[in-house]
């Protein structure tokens, strides 16, 4: 009998998670994630699935972060009825972001389909609703760490604690797939925590494996000698160079665990007499909801009572309504707000972001990974004008990055977590990455000894899993072309050039020297339609 392995997402690109393992007797998902990043990723989440939903006897969650999870509801709308295994922590934080994540959706359809009609083009909807997400929560079904789990005919789980988040799992999978044969057994990482978090463990799993999937996103990437300890002075320095009397610190983070995070850090600063006290506003009703499942789970995280007593400081103000927001803007004082998302993608930090950008007294840091072609992505790399809600919108604010709060290992922590697994004896296949990352952590595996050279899928990529080692299969479609996973799109370059255009007419003295320009772009248009 076969055993298949589709790579739906997260191949070559970070976000869009999403295995199919295949037998003759059951389909299996691992993950079933949104995919971010250009616009051009980003519409995968509008198409069918490449597969039919109602066929998938089962899904397997590794965690509850939307790049994962995020198009569960969408696969329960679309037929899929099995069951849905996750640790209480991944089902405990899916029942607050799967919600968050159909109302956002309907929120910027509504604004996006405003903008459509007074320009005579055609309304879209969004691909779930709060209430489809409501829905889907209902199949969840709860396992615990380190025990065999039955989720469908050939297949049992085990779930082995990540380190990345509450809840996160690395899933090992068991499947029998001919018989007598010996099963065979996989294990996908999901995404491995660093040796440096504040409320996760070290991240666990087992050894003796037949493949194993491994995440990618920090594979070039080594941050030797950080500590908690380091990275607090780092934070209080990047604290203190943006203080402004009229100013503010914007930081981009998702709102479950790296702000909880940020907050005890901050907080503990501030008690140390390290920094002043500063009011900090978790701008995301998603923080909040989630800040009450962490206080639940304190018991099982490290640290815990050190989030609880920061969460309760009177210096901390959690903003829940669309108007407690805005009230924010108001603040004539240096202060600090933490909002999602962690990518500039959505969200109130596009607000905050178009009210300050422009504004030199204002500081954005970075605390996470940015994909490529997203706003957080395009800030970073030193963009002096970006385009917020349809409007242009300078930039002169002060952009910092401090990417030591990432729930991802580096390169150098990849290895040493896939060395304690050996022996892996038929393949390792590398994804949720870009490309640079990818390569390098592949390179760096090359010496390692009981495990053959790491594989680099491609989307919708399928392998054969039964032989002596993995057998790639021709693709039958293409739903994106490699060379635009993980990279920037059109949409980028078009969303650049009119900005380039608005700088080369702005720039022309007087009327005539304006005209020229503009004649000139049209020749270049038409010269460029006959061809």
């Amino acid at each position: 009998m076969s055993l298949r392995l589709h790579f739906h997402g997260a191949a070559q690109t970070v976000t869009g998670s999403c295995f199919l393992l295949e037998t003759e007797a059951a389909r299996v998902l691992i993950d079933c994630g949104m995919f971010q990043g250009s616009k051009e990723e980003r519409e995968l989440n509008y198409q069918h699935f490449p597969f039919r939903a109602a066929s998938i006897d089962a899904l397997c969650l590794t965690h509850a972060h939307i790049d994962h999870s995020g198009l569960v509801p969408k696969l329960v709308k679309a037929g899929f009825d099995g069951p849905i295994y996750a640790t209480a922590g991944t089902a405990d934080l899916a029942s607050i972001m799967l919600p968050d994540s159909g109302y956002i959706q309907e929120m910027e359809v509504d604004q996006l389909n405003r903008r459509n009609r007074r320009r005579g083009r055609e309304t879209v909807s969004p691909i779930y609703t709060e209430e489809d997400a409501i829905a889907s929560l209902t199949q969840f079904r709860s396992v615990a760490y380190g025990q065999w789990q039955d989720v469908a005919p050939g297949f049992r789980a085990r779930y082995w604690n990540a380190g990345h988040l509450l809840g996160s799992a690395s899933i090992e999978m068991e499947v029998t797939h001919g018989g007598g044969e010996k099963p065979t057994r996989l294990l996908c990482s999901g995404d491995i925590g660093p040796d440096h978090k504040l409320l996760q463990p070290d991240p666990d799993g087992p050894r003796d494996l037949d493949y194993v999937l491994l995440e990618s996103t920090y594979g070039d990437t080594d941050r030797a000698g950080t500590t908690i300890e380091r990275r607090r002075r780092l934070l209080r320095d990047e604290v203190r160079a943006a203080m402004h009397p009229s100013g503010v610190l914007l930081i981009p983070s998702f709102a479950v665990e790296r702000a909880q995070e940020l907050l005890v850090d901050l907080m503990e600063l501030m008690e140390a007499g390290e920094l002043p006290e500063i009011p900090i506003f978790i701008d995301s009703p998603l923080a909040s909801k989630a800040s009450g499942i962490f206080k639940r789970h304190a018991g099982e995280l490290r640290n815990g009572a050190d989030l609880v007593q920061a969460l309760e400081s009177r210096w901390v103000r959690v903003t829940e309504s669309v108007e407690q927001s805005k009230a924010i803007d108001r603040i004539h004082s240096f202060h600090i707000i933490i909002a999602a998302s962690g990518m500039c993608e959505a969200g109130r930090i596009r607000h905050h972001l178009k009210a300050w950008l422009w504004r030199d007294e204002a500081t954005v840091l970075f605390v996470g990974f940015q994909a490529q072609g997203t706003l957080g992505r395009i800030l970073q790399d030193g963009a002096s004008k970006v385009r917020i809600h349809g409007e242009e919108v300078k930039v002169r604010a002060h952009m910092r990055t401090l990417d030591l709060y990432s729930g991802h290992a580096d390169g150098p922590e990849l290895k040493a977590w896939l060395a304690e697994r050996l022996p892996v004896r038929r393949g390792v296949f590398l994804v949720h990455g870009e490309d640079p990352p990818l390569k390098a952590l592949q390179s760096s595996l090359a010496d390692l000894d009981h495990v053959p050279r790491a594989i680099i899928p491609e989307i919708d990529d399928v392998y054969d899993l039964a032989g002596d080692q993995a057998v790639r299969i021709e693709r039958h479609e293409e739903r994106l072309p490699p060379a635009s996973a993980g990279h920037r799109d059109w949409h980028n370059d078009y969303a650049e050039l009119l900005l380039e255009i608005n700088d080369a007419v702005e720039a022309a003295a007087g009327r005539k020297a304006k005209g020229v320009v503009i004649r000139r772009i049209r020749d270049a248009l038409k010269d460029g339609a006959r061809e």
